[in-house]
This record gives structure tokens, sequence and C-alpha cells, in this order.
């Protein structure tokens, strides 16, 4: 008898409400790091997002950040892969000093 374990699962997209607010981002920089990809719910904690740096590529590497880190959100242009599927793309603004995740996955494999 076999059995299949699968560990990754799909998460909802987060939609963003859209709103006009001036900002300055070199008042910004001073207190927040700009991070950019794909906004995504948490798929089991509602007070945490996930951001796919680069959610086309072949390297995908993913940031955790908690929602009361976040100081502002802006809106990029969406990126398209070749199937016509489009993805929106975000910047977010997160806290100097605050505590993220970065995970990125690789292939286990001897060291030569």
């Amino acid at each position: 008898m076999k059995s299949t374990t699968h560990f990754l699962k799909e998460i909802k997209k987060l939609e963003l409400v859209k709103f006009e607010q001036a900002v300055n981002e070199d008042i910004l920089k001073e207190s927040y790091l700009p991070f950019s990809g794909s906004l995504r719910h948490h798929p089991y904690d509602a007070d945490k997002v996930i951001l796919l740096s680069e959610p086309h590529g072949n390297n995908i590497t993913y940031y955790e950040f908690k929602n009361d880190d976040i100081g502002f959100v802006k809106k990029q242009a969406n990126i398209v892969n070749l199937e016509g599927e489009d993805i929106a793309m975000v910047m977010i603004w997160i806290k100097k000093g605050c505590i993220g995740i970065r995970c990125t996955p690789f292939l286990v494999e001897p060291v030569i």
C-alpha cells in the first residue's frame, strides 16, 4: 500500500482595497524596508501574510510577515506567464527591526 503526502497547497490570493494616499518614500525609508512580490493570505495564521518574491520564477523564495509590521502597501504592475495568467504584484514596507521569515527551497544532494 503506497501513501502519498502533499505538503504544498495553494494559498488564496490577497485582494487589496484600492485607495489613494500620498506617501513620501524618503520618510518611509527612515523606519521601513521595501519588499516586492505577490501577496497571499497565510495558510493558517490570519495575523500574517506570505509574499512570493518571484511567483513565476524557477527559484521561488517567499517571505512571511506579521500584518502589524506592514507600514504601507503599494500596487505594482501585474506580471503575466506564458499561459496568459496574470499575478498582482505589490511592494510592502516592513518596519525595521521586525522579525520576518525567508524560505528558499533547495535540492538536497551531496556537495562535491
